[in-house]
């Protein structure tokens, strides 16, 4: 596929063209051309798994956010603290899909070298997508597990209260799989993730029932609460909303979505989403706490010979698989399935956005001079 599609308020866009775009508006903000690459394609790689999310459409805000001193390009992570079997790292509010690599080879090494290790990371931009760390993890033969929190980024409410106390703090595991690629379970603490409310109120895919509360406590699934009205010329900010968004699986969810911020928040370092009196003025970053296991090391059994490890995990995999689906014709997945059912689709058809979405992007790139890119 090489140009663009629209299909009613639906554009298509072939992944290849969106590179160059996303390539050419950071490099025009700032970033060095690796470090431009390694962002766009973090994020075209989540669209193309089907976390629109934490996609695309995250460029303009990004670019906002370097505007605004919140982001900073081509940053490089300081160690604060360095132990054989752990680290603390300061991302330096550098650009998360670059302090993100840095701080899982760290995590990688030790645990190569040690067996297991851990990486508390504090002060980092956006991570993007967390299943990219567990998937570079894993490619090294590593299991892993990640838990985040964004402070200064209150838009989550708590079991049972309406007003925002917590972020969506997302979870993520990886299991390597030798000869095979590896299983990732990632996903917000929050019913959804907040980008998915942005692709909402851009006209994209609607928000599954419940996903927030109003401030006066009414459950809904309009974006709009979360947002407020978006001042002409300004892209829209979740912190100016009256309303939030809820946790998943009511108090369960909301007991891993406050774990996060024990783990990511106050055990890193990076500090949790608020405290009393400082609503306003905690900056906002990603807390990344990783724990990461040499799979060599636990089963004592190298990875290039068949692995008991791995066919285990199979044999469990064709179990789970074999059970009767809900629906006729339907099929029982695993976690990281679907993914990969979206990839193989969107390659093919190019990464869908709503038309106002992709508009904006387009809007951004020629804002910052981009203009021998072809948008049509």
């Amino acid at each position: 596929m090489s140009s663009i599609r629209r299909e009613g308020k639906e554009v298509f866009v072939p992944v290849e063209v969106m590179e160059r775009v996303g390539k050419a508006t950071f490099e025009a903000s700032g970033c060095s051309p690796k470090e431009a690459q390694t962002i766009i394609t973090r994020l075209a790689g989540a669209n193309l798994r089907g976390h629109d999310s934490h996609g695309v459409i995250r460029v303009p805000r990004y670019v906002q956010w370097i505007d605004d001193g919140r982001q900073v390009p081509n940053q490089t992570i300081e160690v604060m603290l360095d132990q054989p079997s752990f680290a603390v790292i300061d991302g330096r509010f550098g650009f998360g899909q670059s302090i993100g690599e840095q701080t899982v080879d760290i995590g990688v090494a030790k645990a190569k070298q040690h067996g297991v290790s851990m990486t508390a990371l504090r002060n980092s931009g956006h991570l993007g997508r967390i299943g990219d760390w567990a998937e570079r993890a894993a490619a090294e033969g590593i299991v892993s597990i990640h838990m985040v929190n964004v402070r200064g980024s209150l838009i989550v409410a708590p079991f049972g209260g309406v007003d925002r106390r917590g972020s969506t703090n997302p979870f993520c595991a990886g299991i390597p799989m030798p000869d095979d690629d590896p299983i990732i379970l990632d996903f917000a603490t929050s019913l959804v993730a907040e980008g998915k409310a942005l692709v909402a109120l851009k006209g994209g895919k609607p928000l599954p029932p419940g996903a927030l509360v109003d401030a006066d406590g009414t459950i809904t699934s309009d974006p709009k609460p979360l947002y407020g009205e978006t001042p002409p010329g300004q892209y829209p900010d979740p912190s100016r909303g009256p309303g939030a968004l809820r946790a998943f699986g009511d108090h369960k969810g909301f007991g891993m979505n406050f774990l996060m911020e024990m783990m990511a928040g106050a055990l890193t370092g990076s500090g949790t989403a608020g405290a009393l009196g400082e609503e306003q003025n905690r900056p906002f970053c990603n807390g990344m706490f990783s724990i990461y296991v040499n799979l060599e090391a636990v089963t004592g059994v190298p990875t290039h010979m068949g692995h008991p490890f791995a066919e285990e995990v199979r044999n469990y995999v064709a179990f789970v698989k074999s059970a009767r689906p809900t629906e006729p014709g339907g099929h029982v997945l695993i976690p990281g399935e679907k993914e990969k059912m979206v990839m193989a689709e969107r390659l093919k058809t190019g990464l869908p956005l709503a038309a106002e979405a992709w508009d904006d992007i387009v809007a951004t790139a020629r804002s910052k001079g981009v203009n021998d890119v072809d948008f049509d």
